[in-house]
């Protein structure tokens, strides 16, 4: 194989997106029966924000299910590939560049659900930050309204470097993702990422591209003294990433990943 070419991933929306995308209808549904089982709020005008929303495919998802869908995203390539799928699509939302640890709703704007389901916020790497994510979300949320937030759990015994796969492919371009992610380093609450992405288009070209970053660590105690800071927040309920509503689980570190469940 040729040495991967170094590439921030959020760089190329279309590939992030091929990976990913495939598991947009289970986590719309997933996210409107949260909403229908722990909101408080309006079910018939209902309202989402997403941190972090990267492509857009969920704001594309839940625009078509009827919602009115906000989100915002740090990087202008993911914002850019966003505002055009839902403009192809003829989906309205609003989106603007911003972070998740200073982000600031336009006009004020206060929403029944908010979700960020695949670990990005793992990326807030100091605890002051994750904080001000949770008061952030907690401050644009109605009274009654739902946070699902997901994230991988750590093994802080585990010593072995650990690995996710996936494959997809749209329009003859077929993405292959490999990510590695190495043991934390537990004082500093640090696990180091790598992944690699094999791309082949419809031509048999093949491109390589790698991209490394590092990313917060969790422990379910942790997990517990970080929404006791945020006192708007009550812990409602805890499901994992087969988005099943019939199976709740504890928050307790016998499993890889968690979707936290808070009301306001």
């Amino acid at each position: 194989m040729a040495s991967p070419e170094q590439v921030d991933w959020y760089d190329t929306p279309l590939f992030y997106d091929i990976v990913f995308d495939g598991d947009s209808p289970a986590e719309g549904a997933f996210l409107e029966a949260v909403h229908r089982e722990y909101g408080r709020g309006n079910r018939s005008k209902r309202s989402v924000i997403e941190p972090a929303c990267g492509s857009g495919r969920l704001l594309l998802e839940m625009a078509k299910r009827g919602w009115s869908v906000a989100g915002f995203d740090a990087n202008f390539q993911m914002l850019d590939f966003a505002r055009k799928r839902m403009k192809g699509n003829g989906q309205r939302g609003t989106i603007w560049e911003d972070r998740m640890e200073s982000f600031r709703v336009p006009r004020n704007r206060k929403f029944d659900l908010a979700h960020c389901l695949v670990s990005s916020f793992k990326y807030l790497l100091t605890e002051s930050h994750a904080e001000a994510c949770f008061q952030g979300v907690a401050d644009c949320l109605k009274p009654g309204g739902v946070f699902a937030l997901g994230l991988h759990m750590t093994d802080y015994d585990n010593l072995r470097v650990t690995h996710e796969r996936w494959v997809d492919s749209r329009d003859g371009v077929k993405v292959v993702s490999n990510t590695r992610t190495w043991p934390a380093d537990v004082e500093r609450r640090i696990e180091p990422i790598r992944s690699r992405l094999k791309i082949t288009f419809p031509d048999g070209e093949e491109r390589f591209q790698e991209t490394h970053w590092e990313a917060r660590t969790y422990s379910a105690s942790e997990l517990r003294a970080l929404v006791a800071r945020v006192p708007e927040f009550e812990l409602v309920a805890c499901h994992d990433f087969r988005y099943d509503m019939e199976e709740r689980r504890e928050l307790d570190d016998s499993y890889e990943d968690i979707i936290l469940i808070l009301r306001k």
